[in-house]
Formats: C-alpha cells, sequence, structure tokens
C-alpha cells in the first residue's frame, strides 16, 4: 500500500512529524567558530590554513595568526582519541608495535597536520596513545589489528567528537 501524504502538505514538500524528537546538535569545542582567512598560521606547529583545511605549506608572509584544533587540544590536554594496547603480546613486542603507532601517525600528519599523537604512557601493563583525533585513534587501533590480529574494540562517545580504541591479544 501507498504511503498516505497528509491533506495539509504541499506536493514536493516533507511532512513535519511532531512525534519523533530531534537529534542533538553535535558541536566540537575545538573546531573554528568561524570561517578561517585563507593563509591563517598556527604559531605552534607551523600548520597554514588554506583552502578550507590545515595544510602543511610555506610561512605566508603577513599571515593572521590562530592556534590550530590540533595544538589547542594538546595545550588543554583534552584528546580526541585514546588507543589502549594490551596483552602478553604486546609486553614481547612492544617496540615494533610502538613503531608501527608511529609510522601510522607519520603517515596521516603528513597528509593531515591536525592528526598528531598527543602522548604515549605506559599504563597498567599496557600502553595508552592519546590522540588529536578521531581518525587518527581508529586507524593506529585498525594498523595495529590488521598487523598482529587480536581483539579490537572500538567505542565512540555520545558526541561524535571521541573515540576509545581497545586492542589486545
Amino acid at each position: 500500500m501507498a504511503k498516505e501524504i497528509p491533506k495539509t502538505a504541499k506536493p514536493g514538500a516533507q511532512p513535519v512529524y511532531q512525534n519523533k524528537p530531534l537529534g542533538a546538535h553535535v558541536e566540537d569545542s575545538y573546531k573554528s567558530r568561524g570561517k578561517l582567512g585563507d593563509g591563517t598560521l598556527c604559531p605552534k606547529c607551523g600548520a597554514v590554513f588554506h583552502d578550507g583545511r590545515w595544510r602543511w605549506l610555506p610561512r605566508p608572509t603577513q599571515a593572521h595568526e590562530e592556534v590550530c584544533p590540533a595544538c589547542h587540544r594538546i595545550a588543554d590536554g583534552m584528546p580526541a582519541g585514546y588507543v589502549r594496547l594490551g596483552g602478553e603480546f604486546l609486553a614481547q613486542h612492544r617496540e615494533e608495535i610502538l613503531k608501527l603507532v608511529g609510522h601510522v601517525e607519520l603517515k596521516e600528519k603528513t597528509e593531515h597536520p591536525l592528526q598528531r599523537i598527543m602522548n604515549i604512557v605506559d599504563e597498567d601493563g599496557g600502553v595508552l596513545v592519546t590522540t588529536t583525533d578521531t581518525h587518527l585513534a581508529r586507524g593506529i587501533g585498525e594498523a595495529v589489528h590488521h598487523a598482529y590480529q587480536g581483539h579490537l574494540e572500538l567505542k565512540f562517545g555520545d558526541d561524535e567528537n571521541l573515540i576509545r580504541v581497545h586492542w589486545q591479544r
């Protein structure tokens, strides 16, 4: 049976359903409030905002300076990604796994300046890697899982601006 359009609706218009709750608007407090000017420079890391995104470019002359979201997160100590690596396999292959983590960061950071590792610390028989971006955290987890198998778990926060990755073997 065809879906019946309410009589008050105009042809081609979508009806509004009052009984459906609206999804909460998710806002990342580390993203810029307004549009940055082309050639904006981060004074901390040297990244340049150009063509709508942050890039590694030569320092522009007479550049407006504004701290990039990654440097802002690092200064505030507020990671967007937590990667917990654990298990006996990690204890036996720690250096090798951490080299892989570093390679993933280097590859991503080369193209995307906002994707950086904030810190790597030993914690409860494992390692905790914190990142400035959810994509990097997920990429690290997937790379370690692809290389060494084991168990990978991804948990996104309610606001979609946070990810917790847990890998162990």
